[in-house]
């Protein structure tokens, strides 16, 4: 991966703070120095939270990055919330990218794809192709197993940080995105991780907030005491009913919902 890294050039790295893309950051850093940028798209759709900790894991790895404003939510096919949000939202990404890798001279744009991407439901990677973006973890076969391991051999604090992603994809597909619902979803997780919690989801589904607790921590999660402090926070943020999803935490839970003809159209 490193010489591939190298035979890019100068570029900039689509970095989220996540396990993958902060190894990415972190490898191309190693491979091409000062030649690199990591670059945060920073939109009500990331987490304050999530941007805070990836500005420090930079700083602590000497790491070159910058903060731009993205405006997917501008975007009519984007706060529809329909089967295609996440290729909007990359498409987004990609076009302000391009305008800053031509702007400072930078020769490619790479991000932090891997393999088990491949099977899962990612429309973004569409966007990626179409702006010819370049998948070193992807193309050095890696999962993400594999990436977290290495990971943790390099020292990177990151390794088995929970997964994340971005705040928009806890609200039900066909439910419009808006400020207002970004907002519930933020404060009601930043609750939950005061609570203590780790791995988790909130869901949103109109009047429902579906929580989704990982299974290791169900037991804490599933007592009258827990019960009474989450129903406390959510009615508090506005949802009529509270709920706690017996099947606990997972990724892309809300991916379930769609017709299987919109799975197909990862293209």
């Amino acid at each position: 991966m490193q010489a591939e890294l190298r035979a890019l050039g100068r570029v900039l790295v689509a970095y989220s703070g996540g396990v993958d893309s902060a190894y990415l950051a972190w490898a191309a850093h190693r491979s091409l120095g000062s030649d690199m940028l990591a670059v945060i798209a920073d939109s009500p759709s990331l987490a304050r939270t999530h941007l805070n900790d990836a500005v420090a894991f930079a700083a602590e790895q000497g790491i070159p990055v910058e903060v731009i404003a993205t405006s997917e939510l501008d975007r009519p096919e984007y706060a529809r919330n329909d089967g295609q949000r996440c290729f909007q939202c990359k498409d987004e990404l990609f076009d302000v990218m391009e305008e800053l890798r031509a702007a400072r001279g930078f020769k490619a744009i790479a991000y932090g794809v891997n393999l088990d991407d491949e099977g899962d439901f990612r429309p973004g990677q569409k966007a990626a192709r179409q702006h010819h973006v370049a998948a070193p973890l992807l193309n050095a076969q890696l999962t993400k197993q594999e990436i977290r391991e290495l990971a943790r051999q390099a020292g990177l604090r990151v390794w088995d940080k929970p997964a994340s992603a971005c705040l928009s994809s806890r609200i039900e597909y066909g439910r419009p995105v808006t400020r207002e619902a970004l907002s519930m979803v933020e404060r009601g997780e930043d609750a939950i991780r005061a609570l203590g919690f780790r791995q988790f989801r909130v869901r949103h589904h109109g009047d429902i907030v579906r929580l989704e607790i990982a299974r290791e921590e169900m037991e804490r999660a599933l007592t009258p005491a827990m019960a009474t402090q989450f129903t406390a926070i959510f009615k508090e943020l506005g949802f009529k009913f509270v709920t706690l999803d017996l099947e606990g935490f997972r990724s892309g839970s809300m991916n379930g919902l769609l017709p299987i003809e919109q799975l197909r159209q990862t293209g």
